[in-house]
This record gives C-alpha cells, sequence and structure tokens, in this order.
C-alpha cells in the first residue's frame, strides 16, 4: 500500500554531467504530474511522463529538473539584432537628454546584456543527456516509492485498527438487536395496560403490531454484509494499489451504517451506530491519502 504523499531525489555525476531530479508528490484523486525543467528539456517532457506513470498511478506529482553540463563541445552565441538596435538608440537618446554625464556605453557593455547575446547548446539534449535525466529520473521515483510505501505501511496499521473497532461496534449492535422487538412488546404491553385501565386487550393483536415492528426494524442484511465489508478491507489492505477500491468500499460501509440508524428504534442501537458512522469517517479520511 502506498501512501500518495512522498518526496523523492535522484541525482546523476559522470562525464562532466550533474543532474538532479526532486519529486514531490500530494494527494489528488487522478494523476496529475507538473514538469519544471530547462527548456532544453521541453520536448521531452512526455518521455519524463511517461516514466513517472510507470511508478506512480493517482495523486499530484511535481517534477523539478536542475542539470549542469560541463562537457566540452560545440556551443553558438544567439544575437537578437533588433535588442542589440534598442539599446544603442536608447544609449544615443540618454547621450543627447544628458551630454554632461559620462558615456561609458560600449561594445562589451552592450554584449554583456542578457537580451542581446546569449549562448546556446548547438543541438537539443544528445542521448548522453537524455541518458542521464532517465538514470536520475529513475531513482528519484525508487526513493519517491520507498517513501510512500512506509507512510503507506502506516496508514494501513492505522485504518486495520480502526477496522477492529468498527468490527466490535458491528457486534455490539447485531448482540442487541435481537432484544429490540422484545422490548417494544413490553413497551406496548405496559402502555396498553395502562390506558386501558386494567380491561383485557387483543394479546394476537400486540403480537401482530410487535411482528410488523420487528420486520421494519430488521437489520440482519446491513449486519450481514458489514461484516463482509470488513473481511475485505482486510484483504484490500494486503495489495499495493488500492486507494479506489477502498474508496469505493468505504461508501458500502457507510450506506449500510446510514441504513441500519434510520431502521432503528432503539437508543443503544442508534449511539452504536453513530460511533460506527464516526470511525467510519476516520477511515474515509485515510483512504483520501492512498494511492
Amino acid at each position: 500500500m502506498y501512501s500518495m504523499t512522498g518526496y523523492g531525489k535522484g541525482e546523476y555525476k559522470e562525464g562532466g554531467i550533474e543532474l538532479t531530479v526532486e519529486i514531490k508528490t500530494v494527494n489528488n484523486r487522478y494523476l496529475d504530474i507538473s514538469v519544471k525543467s530547462p527548456k532544453i528539456f521541453n520536448a521531452y517532457e512526455e518521455a519524463i511522463r511517461s516514466q513517472v506513470r510507470e511508478k506512480l498511478t493517482r495523486g499530484h506529482a511535481d517534477i523539478f529538473i536542475v542539470f549542469v553540463d560541463k562537457r566540452e563541445k560545440a556551443k553558438q552565441l544567439f544575437v537578437d539584432e533588433n535588442a542589440a538596435r534598442a539599446y544603442a538608440a536608447a544609449a544615443l537618446r540618454l547621450k543627447t537628454m544628458f551630454p554632461d554625464l559620462t558615456d561609458d556605453f560600449t561594445l562589451t557593455a552592450l554584449m554583456k546584456s542578457a537580451d542581446v547575446v546569449r549562448q546556446e547548446e548547438a543541438q537539443g539534449a544528445d542521448d548522453e543527456l537524455l541518458g542521464a535525466l532517465s538514470s536520475a529520473l529513475g531513482k528519484a521515483l525508487d526513493n519517491l516509492n520507498a517513501m510512500r510505501l512506509k507512510e503507506g505501511k502506516k496508514l494501513a496499521d492505522d485504518m486495520l485498527s480502526r477496522m477492529e473497532t468498527i468490527e466490535k461496534l458491528v457486534n455490539g449492535i447485531k448482540a442487541r438487536a435481537p432484544l429490540v422487538a422484545e422490548n417494544y412488546r413490553k413497551k406496548m404491553g405496559e402502555r396498553m395496560k395502562e390506558v386501558l385501565s386494567g380491561v383485557d386487550y387483543d394479546e394476537t393483536r400486540l403480537l401482530t403490531e410487535v411482528a410488523v415492528f420487528a420486520d421494519k426494524s430488521n437489520i440482519d442484511e446491513e449486519l450481514t454484509r458489514l461484516f463482509s465489508h470488513i473481511a475485505q478491507f482486510r484483504s484490500i489492505c494486503r495489495e499495493e494499489r488500492v486507494g479506489r477500491k477502498l474508496d469505493f468500499l468505504v461508501q458500502e460501509f457507510n450506506r449500510e451504517s446510514n441504513t441500519i440508524c434510520s431502521k432503528s428504534n432503539d437508543i443503544e442501537v442508534t449511539n452504536t451506530g453513530l460511533a460506527l458512522k464516526n470511525e467510519i469517517e476516520k477511515v474515509r479520511e485515510q483512504v483520501q491519502n492512498i494511492e
């Protein structure tokens, strides 16, 4: 089981290439990948995403790539002629406006402007640089998943502990449920005696009323499904990618607990049902953190 929250870092330092990839992930219903990299890797963003999709299925992932290329290879300088003319024209205008100021505007000063002259690679990323990127990204993903797996184990332990509490609550409701109809019969009998003031009443009619009540408040099916859900939950927790399965299963937990509370005409069953809903909600919150 993997948590959707984590951090991983991968580095590649060989042959004059120093490349670092960092990945941060947080909760998200679907897989959302954001890549922040130097322009030289823009054409390879889909390849980066594809490699990430091999390791992640849900969550929002921010990927940060930085690199320094110290290899000896051909470079070229790009000159933005329009920017150079604009700088030169601005310098002439300023010289006319302030003739008494010392003029130190030179060709060297113009070349130092990042807008006018900038260094560019003769080509895009070569195979060696792409290999370095893939290696660093793979290490970052492995480190990320190691952290997410560790956090996922903590989440699983917490949810399974809460599942034990849920099972105890369901058992409590199961033990109480058979007494509800009998308590209703006693209360109805006492009330009829009180209202009729000692006059005999139709016992058959009372039993019929109790039978109707018992049928309406019967929660055997809901209890059976809850026990089944508990068993499924424990089984699913042994798998790796379980977020969507558990999300659906928790919805079913809520459905059964809501039905029990709506059918209940017993204060103890109602209180236990509310406690059950509270524990299910805590599990649901944890499930939102799982891939």
